[in-house]
């Protein structure tokens, strides 16, 4: 192994090293300073103010989930294909042959939402 690549592991190492030790003086000073005495009221939702009218636990419809999950999957699309416009000119064939089988497995995810009945609100 060449020295440099040694320093290499020792930069990251040492960033590790830093990055724990800040993390348990946060959660250290953070279990210092917080408050230990449970009362109902800590307990309960907050609404702005108001008195929490209701049950705090409501059913979520999980098309909501799902919804949210189809957006980040094509918003990563989005991500992808920048720099895939700026390789394009010199990739060729190749590079626009593996986009096209990206973008269609990202069509038939799309197509498979449609088919589950992902994409309807009623």
């Amino acid at each position: 192994m060449s020295e440099q690549y040694a320093l290499d592991y020792l930069a990251v190492v040492a960033a590790m090293g830093v990055s724990v030790v800040l993390l348990g003086v946060a959660l250290l000073v953070s279990s210092l300073l917080a408050p230990q005495v449970r009362t109902e009221r800590m307990g309960t939702t907050y609404e702005c103010g108001m008195p929490p009218a209701g049950a705090f636990f409501r059913q979520i419809n999980a098309r909501y989930f799902l919804i949210a999950l189809l957006f980040l999957i094509f918003d990563v699309e989005a991500v992808f294909l920048f720099p895939w416009a700026v390789v394009f000119a010199n990739g060729g064939v190749v590079v626009f042959l593996e986009m096209m089988l990206f973008l269609g497995i990202l069509l038939f995810g799309l197509l498979y939402a449609i088919r589950k009945g992902a994409l309807r609100w009623s």
